[in-house]
């Protein structure tokens, strides 16, 4: 009967004190800072510098299909984005920054893609971590 074991573990979980209000607000400021370079990057044309931020095993998860690896997620948005005029002006609203500690986060919102020929949009789920002294999107679910 393993009931018991779970109910135990849905009790310590839930009795973990809240993460303090100056931590979230600071892990807020980096994510959102973050986002922005990542913004700034896709927007000059640079996946380089858009990939940065992504952890090196980092899952990608979309309605196409699940790619790990920074090195396999950079390839896919180079075929996919072969060219500055297909990678567009992207955006992002930030809905929310949910610190669940001061090592990691989830951050959701929406993004939109405006090319010349269409307007692309749609929502993402971001796991994030603390990586020797950076955050890195460990998880990213973009729908």
């Amino acid at each position: 009967m393993r009931a018991p074991h779970y109910l135990l573990l849905a009790v310590i979980w839930g009795c973990e004190p809240p993460v303090d209000e100056p931590v979230t607000d600071e892990v807020e400021i980096a994510v959102k800072g973050v986002l922005d370079a990542q913004r700034y990057a896709w927007n000059s044309g640079d996946i380089n510098g858009f990939m940065a931020s992504y952890a090196k095993d980092v899952c990608f998860i979309s309605p196409s299909g699940t790619t790990c690896g920074r090195e396999e997620v950079k390839e896919n948005y180079r075929r996919k984005y072969p060219d500055k005029a297909r990678m567009g002006r992207l955006e992002f609203d930030v809905s929310e920054v949910l610190a669940l500690d001061a090592q990691h986060a989830w951050c959701t919102g929406t993004w939109t893609l405006h090319r010349t020929d269409d307007t692309l949009t749609g929502g993402f789920t971001l796991l994030w971590g603390m990586e020797q002294g950076k955050w890195s999107i460990l998880r990213d679910h973009t729908y």
